[in-house]
């Protein structure tokens, strides 16, 4: 498709305002306020039922599961049902999701289709509505990675109409959508968390939301004030060690600078441990007292 045409659609997609929003590519970003809360952020992890137990020894409020592991949004609903079982039957509810959409369904490129795309999402939405799931990160690099030689803004302005019908789907089934800043070795697109929001300040609608990977955001060299510029748009919060992507007390480090950015905009959301574990059953209990210690000290 030519790159007018291509944009004709996509503004038609977008509608006027959100396309307007999205232009000129160099502006300096659409304003960003906060929403006041109340009290700290609840501390989970992302882990399936199998560790339930464990999770629940160690404090673990909750549980973040991958979309694709246990919503299986591409399997029958025989096959979903005893993955449904488990996750109703978990001792640590599900509460959030992750690994949201297959390479095989691209959001930004000459290959997207929307309407495949919508479809998988409607049953991830819908599974993760019947057990107990509001949140689903929107991460999934190998589906939002820009193709060589495709224009940076045609792929903003394509992921901007895939989020813009994202929303209405979401919020039919009580779930928030969260796009998830990436560091550069993941994906070539929304490295940054003032990247994403600048997408969600666009597309302007309340089920489209933003998970800031404080992880993500050490690899990237961004800084706490990005949270802070993202107020509202912060839904839900990853976090692991810098080095080797492992719990909070591995390598001691401190998150205080983003969890302090964190409490400056009245955030009461989630803040999920997602890293590399060596061995759950010690590192999550030491992980959890951490980040709980660190909280306690701002």
């Amino acid at each position: 498709m030519p790159t007018c045409d291509r944009r004709s659609v996509l503004r038609a997609s977008l509608g006027a305002g959100v396309y307007a929003a999205l232009e000129p590519w160099a502006r300096a970003g659409v304003p960003l306020a906060a929403t006041p809360r109340d009290a700290r952020p609840t501390l989970g992890v992302c882990s399936g039922p199998e560790r339930a137990q464990l999770a629940r020894a160690a404090g673990a409020a909750y549980l973040e599961v991958s979309c694709a592991g246990w919503l299986v949004p591409a399997a029958s609903e025989a096959e979903f049902a005893p993955k449904r079982a488990a996750l109703l039957a978990s001792s640590v509810p599900p509460r959030a999701a992750n690994s949201f959409l297959p390479g095989s369904l691209p959001s930004t490129g000459p290959k997207t289709d929307p309407d495949a795309l919508c479809a998988y999402a409607e049953v991830a939405f819908r599974r993760a509505a019947e057990v107990g799931i509001d949140t689903i990160t929107f991460g999934s690099s190998a589906s939002r990675s820009i193709p060589e030689g495709f224009p940076l803004r045609d792929a903003e302005l394509q992921f901007a109409a895939v989020l813009a019908r994202l929303g209405p789907l979401a919020r039919a089934h009580g779930v928030t959508v969260s796009v998830e800043a990436l560091q550069q070795s993941e994906t070539n697109f929304l490295n940054r968390v003032e990247d994403a929001a600048r997408i969600e300040a666009a597309v302007q609608h309340e089920n489209v939301r933003l998970t800031a990977d404080i992880f993500h955001m050490l690899r990237e060299d961004e800084g706490a004030e990005s949270l802070r510029a993202a107020g509202e748009w912060v839904h839900h919060v990853h976090i692991a060690e810098k080095a080797k992507r492992t719990a909070p007390g591995q390598d001691g480090d401190d998150f205080r600078p983003y969890l302090r950015a964190l409490a400056a905009i009245e955030y009461t959301g989630r803040v999920s441990i997602e890293c590399r574990w060596s061995d759950f059953e010690r590192e999550l209990p030491l992980g959890l007292a951490t980040l709980e210690e660190q909280l306690g000290s701002l």
